[in-house]
């Protein structure tokens, strides 16, 4: 809850309290004196932090309070007004309803702080929209009818006296992240007042005459600005960091010229598919989004080179990569990997696709899964077989996970290749699918749903950002690379995954 917030609703209880004091000269005083306070409060409210739609009983509370009781001071202080007992507990009533459900919107629905990026250096953002006249859009309609991606990009800045750009600075996706949720689309406007810890358009820092480039990729319905706490840590520390928005596979994303495209890859899977047919239809969407990377990669080459103007422009080490992904963005990361001009990935909690068109990776690459994927992992390496009872309740057939146990142990097995690469697999006890994205900053509602883990969301965020910096320093800056020794004290929620 933001300062004037709390304020607000600390002189809306007041007023509240104040309405069973009995004798009437003394309320009549203390009314005005708090109701204008609280009005103070509200103006200074909506001028600094700005309106939310949660906070519309206490704007309305406030005001009124304010009415009433300019009313009884200057228009009829000596009229002697009675109200039945009942309208009054009724009323009163009302207005304890109205404060617990607001303080519970502001529970739900905070306007929350990031926790800090940890490095030493300032972070700067910068978006890109690039096209990719080599293919067609396949998802959807397009201005040019040729693939467009939005990249942002966060990187070490000089130290900026500016202010910092906000977590979702396109607020028009807001209210399609509401919708997949199956909220009202007005539920999700007071993230607009989040703020980043990154400066826009800020100088790169001169700390370093290059750093390398780390690639990022999204989950299936997620959206770049949901790895922002992932990208401005690493940025700290010394990297460019690239999150690309996959077009039609996000939430939504919001083009230059104000349009928005959303997720349509959904479309692609239907319920009456058998298993063969769905994992042909996932793994031509791996295809595309593959290629996506290996399309931005070659774009900030141009920017490299000057060919595309940006203060990036010879700034990249671009011959040290790194890639890593959330949920099916961590398989894009894995089937990215075999482009010979990425050094090391890390897959965050996501399955692999593609995994019979080639030979496995022989490259560096980090597994972080959740305790929850990872207990699927363990079925299928101890050769545990679901019961007919966990059949029904899971909605599934019988033939049906007899063949997603099989993709599973050619999972494992490139899992063991890149181990025996330099790689690691671990889990996170505790954690689910999105405790690996910022979604889990977002509502305390997510962690009652089950949906994020039972850990606390900066500690999540802190074990994954501690593994993902020790690996991509081990192999893109020839240092750290402490925590993939084994396990360590600091972090006894993650395990090492030594036998697959």
């Amino acid at each position: 809850m933001r300062f004037f917030e709390m304020l607000l609703f600390f002189s809306s209880a007041c007023l509240l309290a104040l309405l069973f004091i009995f004798n009437p000269r003394i309320r009549r005083s203390a009314l005005l004196l708090t109701s204008g306070a609280g009005s103070i409060f509200l103006v200074t409210h909506l001028l600094v932090e700005g309106y939310r739609v949660q906070l519309l009983f206490l704007y309305g509370f406030t005001i009124l309070m304010l009415m009433l009781s300019l009313k009884d001071v200057f228009i009829m202080p000596k009229v002697v007004r009675t109200a039945s007992r009942i309208r009054r507990v009724l009323g009163r009533l009302f207005i304890v309803i109205g404060l617990i459900t607001t303080g519970c919107f502001l529970y739900v629905f905070p306007v929350f702080d990031f926790p800090a990026p940890t490095g030493k250096l300032k972070v700067g953002t910068q978006v890109f929209h690039f096209v990719d006249s080599n293919r067609e859009e396949t998802f959807g309609n397009s201005a040019t009818g040729k693939r467009e991606l939005m990249v942002q990009v966060w990187y070490p800045a000089q130290a900026d006296t500016g202010k910092y750009t906000p977590f979702i600075p396109d607020t028009g996706i807001l209210s399609y992240m509401a919708e997949s949720y199956g909220l009202p689309g007005f539920t999700f406007q007071h993230l607009k007042y989040v703020s980043s810890h990154a400066y826009s358009g800020a100088e790169v820092s001169s700390a370093q005459t290059r750093y390398p480039l780390i690639l990022a990729n999204p989950g299936n319905g997620s959206s770049r600005f949901l790895h922002t706490s992932q990208a401005e840590n690493l940025a700290s520390h010394g990297y460019i960091v690239a999150v690309v928005d996959h077009t039609y596979n996000t939430i939504a994303t919001e083009f230059p010229d104000g349009r928005i495209t959303t997720d349509t890859t959904n479309d692609l899977f239907s319920p009456d598919q058998d298993y063969r047919t769905s994992r042909r239809v996932r793994d031509e969407l791996g295809k595309v989004l593959t290629d996506d990377v290996a399309f931005v990669l070659d774009q900030f080459e141009l920017i490299q080179s000057g060919q595309i103007p940006s203060h990036l422009k010879g700034r990249m080490d671009l011959g040290h990569v790194g890639v890593f992904g959330h949920s099916i963005g961590g398989a894009t990361a894995y089937d990215a990997s075999y482009d010979p001009r990425i050094t090391a990935g890390v897959d965050l909690d996501g399955g692999l696709y593609r995994l019979r068109d080639r030979e496995g990776l022989r490259k560096p690459f980090l597994f972080i899964n959740s305790e929850s994927y990872f207990e699927k992992l363990k079925r299928v390496m101890d050769g545990r077989v679901y019961t007919d009872a966990e059949l029904n309740r899971m909605g599934s057939t019988r033939e049906w996970e007899d063949q997603v146990t099989e993709d599973k142990k050619l999972e494992l097995e490139r899992m063991r290749e890149t181990v025996d690469e330099g790689g690691q697999v671990l889990y996170i006890e505790n954690t689910e699918h999105l405790n690996f994205t910022d979604v889990q900053f977002i509502s305390p509602i997510f962690n009652m749903l089950g949906i994020t883990g039972k850990i606390a969301p900066e500690r999540a965020s802190s074990i994954i950002n501690a593994y993902m910096l020790d690996f991509f320093d081990m192999y893109l800056k020839n240092k750290g690379g402490i925590l993939m020794k084994g396990p360590d004290s600091r972090f006894p929620e993650v395990k090492f995954v030594n036998s697959l």
